[in-house]
């Protein structure tokens, strides 16, 4: 992980607690019955880092790592009534998990952890899109550069329609069509990119049959 820094000098990695992820007591209870195993569970920190995006959500990485391991930089601070656990946040992922909780999922049986985060990803950012002809041709170039190959790694696709005045009409296909979280990845994610990529557009209408496809949810 780099140049490590001693115990000792934590005090000029940390950063403010409460501008950092807070963890719930259900989700401390189950960090640290899993830490429980490690060889030395005092000297061992819960490090939680942004490793990238997936249209609307970031993607993280949660481990398990001694304390001594943080970088100068890192958020390093304790969570729990009696500072039971430390949790280090990269410097990189700080700003965008500012607010953050680490808890668990809603369902009882959902097991694991939930990271419930309400900073977002910008979807655009990063991309050098080619945008020429007309709005169609514009639309088009979005999908095609920006969000199919995001939706293509869950086997799904988003096509155009057509154009009604500043509406764009777009259908979802492969494995987006009859997916219960599509209009949601369409409200949140599509909608957004189109709208900030080209912002002539002011809706996003889903044409999407989901009556059809692999797995239809309103039949």
């Amino acid at each position: 992980m780099g140049c490590c820094v001693g115990v000792g000098t934590l005090e000029r990695v940390t950063t403010d607690v409460d501008s950092v992820m807070s963890v719930s007591d259900e989700a401390l209870a189950t960090v640290l019955d899993v830490r429980a195993a490690e060889d030395d569970p005092g000297a061992t920190a819960l490090r939680v880092a942004i490793t990238g995006a997936n249209m609307t959500d970031f993607t993280y990485a949660l481990d398990l790592c001694p304390i001594a391991e943080a970088e100068e930089g890192d958020a390093v601070y304790h969570q729990g009534d009696h500072g039971e656990l430390t949790v280090i946040i990269p410097k990189d992922s700080i700003e965008k998990m500012q607010g953050a909780t680490l808890d668990v999922p809603a369902a009882a049986a959902g097991g694991g952890l939930v990271i419930r985060n309400p900073n977002t990803p910008n979807p655009l950012d990063g991309l050098d899109l080619e945008l020429t002809g007309e709005l169609p041709e514009q639309i088009q170039a979005v999908l095609d550069q920006a969000i199919n190959p995001a939706l293509a790694s869950h086997g799904g696709f988003a096509a155009l329609v057509g154009v009604d005045g500043s509406k764009a009409i777009v259908t979802m296909g492969g494995g987006c069509q009859g997916c219960a979280a599509s209009a949601m990845t369409l409200r949140d994610g599509i909608s957004k990119m189109l709208m900030d990529a080209l912002p002539e557009i002011t809706e996003v209408i889903d044409a999407t049959d989901h009556n059809a496809g692999e797995n239809p949810f309103y039949t």
